[in-house]
């Protein structure tokens, strides 16, 4: 029975060690070495400090969209959670319906509606009021992350939320709590899992974005996502672009690492007050 189970995970060993494991090894030679020489070098790593600021900007812009994400997509999850199963179905359509749609077009969609000239902007001349300055700033590309990894923060949260066992609801109800103290001592803390996977699923790829930066922010709002693919394309300085995505990777690790640890924890308390 052991060696039959060796068998079946075989195929997903390999997986990992052809496109985890290996890419993650290039990445390390690459930013531990010298672009001419091909010696070991640290000097990579170090000129990390001269893109500090930009460093900062997006794990800042990337917090921000991700507690806009929770804010809208819990009470979301919420609600598909306690509608009937026809219903269910059918908001779960719509929601990963934009995601069939290539990221791209998307976001060209919010620059066509937002565009000085744009959409939004040309009904409110129409109608004699100024045109708003709603694209290349900050608000414009938190606005694009939220759109697009919004997804990424409803479905963990709303298969949490489904899972959650009814009769516990109705066991703080039959002992007294009202329909806020049902949600604040049972529901929250038991989507406490689903939290923690839609924050990670909607951080990770928000902090790491540069297409979105591009079309709907400007110059001030370069990402680190930014300079990693100009350090691959228009520098080519793969050397530096592999030590800045080496460092965004220990940064995720890191704070995927510590919200484990948080939700572990939270589980565990969860469950002696229940």
């Amino acid at each position: 029975m052991k060696n039959k189970s060796k068998w079946l995970s075989g195929p997903y060993v390999l997986w990992m060690v052809l496109f985890t494991l290996i890419p993650l090894g290039v990445v390390l030679y690459y930013a531990l070495t010298d672009s001419v020489t091909g010696e070991f070098t640290l000097s990579n790593l170090a000129n990390f400090a001269n893109y500090w600021p930009i460093f900062l900007r997006s794990i800042w812009l990337s917090i921000f969209a991700t507690l806009i994400c929770l804010l809208i997509g819990y009470p979301v999850a919420y609600y598909i959670a306690h509608c009937k199963p026809a219903l269910q179905r059918l908001l779960q359509m719509l929601i990963m319906l934009p995601m069939c749609i290539s990221f791209l077009l998307r976001t060209l969609a919010w620059v066509a509606l937002l565009e000085d000239t744009g959409i939004i902007n040309n009904f409110l001349t129409s109608i004699g009021l100024s045109a708003l300055p709603l694209i290349r700033n900050n608000g414009a590309v938190i606005l694009g992350m939220v759109y697009n990894y919004l997804p990424y923060m409803i479905l963990p949260l709303y298969t949490v939320i489904m899972k959650i066992d009814h009769r516990l609801v109705e066991a703080a109800q039959d002992l007294g709590c009202n329909s806020r103290q049902v949600f604040a001592k049972v529901t929250l803390p038991l989507s406490v899992p689903g939290i923690v996977s839609g924050i990670t699923m909607v951080f990770v790829p928000a902090v790491s974005t540069f297409y979105i930066s591009q079309k709907l922010g400007s110059p001030g709002t370069i990402l680190i996502g930014d300079v990693i693919e100009s350090q691959f394309k228009a520098a080519y300085n793969p050397n530096l672009g592999a030590a800045l995505s080496l460092v965004l990777m220990v940064l995720i690790f890191v704070c995927v690492g510590i919200m484990n640890h948080f939700t572990d924890s939270d589980d565990e308390e969860s469950m002696v007050t229940l």
